[in-house]
């Protein structure tokens, strides 16, 4: 397959990644097939791909588009409640929640629904692509391709090979993201590649640090951005990707590397098993409105 074989993009999950995703796959010019098992979450998705925060009439307001071609990528996006809507897709990006059980499912029913020649991409964060790639029996068309939130915004996306991926493929989907306006760098197949591990160290350091009195939410926030420049601190990105994402992922990677500074914290648990799991439906909230914090 050629770049210019790929007329019909898929997306599976319509959540905090996918519909960014799709949104930038429509916009390169892409028919675009969403898939989410929630009717409510796609309609939900098309109201912010239109008019959300990193949506079309923000675009629009700012002359970066106009209002008939904002029409245009709005009328390439479809959506779907079944897999079957994706047989004709060509190339295919899963993006929902990050469990292994889950996704493998979703790429066993992929395997068998697609064309021969579709490649289908994960877009994990942190599960080995070689793992994932047991699923199916098109391993050679198996790949990683992580991006990062918000999809519409962020630059970099994580091309991963698996064991098996061709270099067919591999050179595809970094043809692809570049298309798409992206800058693809390729990362190792290791628990969580290399942006994950990072992040994910950080991420938990805020959290003990928070738990032993060093700092508040707030404070470690706004040291984090002003020392280091980061447009949010570690609770605000967390609030961004969703606590239950970013407690899967650190058990995720104790789990594969058992090494102690991955491990969840304990105060990360409680806020996600009270249902405070940031800025996703139906949450109660996340750390600023666990601990009544103005921002």
């Amino acid at each position: 397959m050629k770049l210019e074989d790929i007329k019909v993009i898929g997306v599976v999950g319509a959540g905090v990644m996918g519909h960014g995703i799709a949104q930038v796959a429509a916009r390169t010019g892409y028919e675009v097939i969403m898939v989410d098992v929630s009717e409510e979450v796609l309609k939900k998705a098309m109201e912010l791909i239109e008019s959300g925060p990193f949506g079309l009439k923000r675009l629009v307001e700012k002359g970066k588009m106009s209002e008939d071609d904002a029409k245009a990528v709005m009328a390439r996006i479809k959506t779907s409640t079944s897999l079957e809507a994706l047989k004709d897709a060509d190339f295919v990006i899963e993006a929902v929640t990050e469990k292994a059980d889950l996704k493998k499912k979703i790429f066993a029913e992929l395997d068998k629904i697609c064309k021969p020649e579709t490649i289908i991409a994960s877009n994990t964060s942190a599960i080995m692509i070689s793992d994932l790639a047991t699923a199916v029996e098109r391993k050679s068309k198996f790949i990683g391709m992580h991006w990062f939130n918000p999809a519409p915004v962020m630059k970099l996306i994580e091309v991963v090979r698996g064991a098996l991926t061709s270099d067919e493929t591999f050179n595809l989907t970094v043809e692809l993201s570049k298309k798409m306006g992206k800058i693809p760098i390729e990362a190792g197949d290791g628990p969580g590649f290399f942006t994950t591990r990072f992040i994910n160290s950080w991420l938990v350091e805020a959290v003990r640090l928070f738990e032993i009195g060093i700092g508040g939410i707030k404070e470690i926030d706004e040291m984090c951005k002003l020392a280091f420049g980061f447009p949010m601190g570690p609770f605000e990105l967390m609030d961004l990707i969703g606590l239950d994402t970013a407690l899967h992922i650190a058990e995720y990677l104790y789990n594969e590397t058992k090494e102690p500074h991955y491990a969840a914290p304990n105060t990360l648990k409680k806020l996600v098993l009270s249902g405070y799991i940031g800025r996703k439906p139906g949450s109660r909230g996340g750390w600023y409105d666990f601990y009544g914090i103005e921002k």
